[in-house]
């Protein structure tokens, strides 16, 4: 007879696991902002000291940041939360490299299923900030335009930090997709670039006064601390 540990079964018992710990843990966080990039990025790349900035302003505005937990832009951003009023948040995942908690977290999640932290990473925050990273810093760009696009999701601002790491990208992008028909107009519009880490503070808490004020309800429930 099949080990019920070893099963298909049973990786079902573990998922549910994880979404029960995940939803349990993140439903009173208040509103927070998830923030993407590279674990390779030393605390002197100019983007990592970016992220800590506008990491911070969110912080003390009241944001919780949310991030994959590890090195580099993760930490950057966990950093400028702790030092702030907000709860830093890390959702980490097992890797064979590169992935180990850093220490300003606040709040800790160790996942498995790489599907069940990616629901965390969208189901909590008010918008996405997408600094210089590498596969799964785009993976995550992509997968929240396409959630957004097909109306799987509310639109919220998912904002790329750094003109100049980005050029490339939004170049091909608009050479290549848009004028091949892939994708419209329109669907430029579902991002924005910034240089600037204190206007990608001021783009987040606009937004959430809006919706404040659109969605009263929501902001009794999710307000800044």
């Amino acid at each position: 007879m099949e080990d019920l540990r070893t099963s298909e079964t049973w990786r079902i018992f573990r998922i549910q696991s994880e979404l029960i710990d995940g939803i349990e843990t993140l439903s009173d966080l208040g509103p927070a902002v998830t923030v993407f990039g590279s674990a390779r990025l030393s605390p002197e790349s100019p983007y990592y000291q970016a992220a800590e900035r506008f990491s911070r302003a969110l912080s003390d505005a009241g944001f919780a940041i949310i991030t994959g937990g590890g090195p580099g832009i993760m930490e950057a951003a966990n950093r400028g939360c702790h030092a702030g009023r907000g709860t830093s948040v890390g959702l980490n995942i097992a890797l064979p490299h590169e992935q180990h908690a850093n220490r300003y977290n606040n709040l800790s999640l160790t996942f498995r299923y790489f599907f069940v932290r990616k629901l965390m990473f969208v189901k909590y925050c008010i918008a996405y900030v997408i600094c210089p990273g590498g596969f799964g810093t785009l993976d995550e760009f992509f997968e929240a335009l396409t959630l957004v696009q097909t109306e799987k999701i509310r639109r919220f601002p998912i904002i790329l930090l750094g003109s100049d790491y980005w050029a490339g990208l939004l170049d091909w992008m608009k050479s290549r997709m848009l004028d091949e028909g892939c994708i419209d107009d329109a669907d430029l519009g579902l991002f924005q670039i910034c240089d600037d880490p204190d206007e990608v503070a001021r783009i987040i808490t606009t937004h959430y006064v809006q919706i404040s004020k659109d969605a009263p309800e929501e902001r009794r429930h999710r307000s800044p601390r």
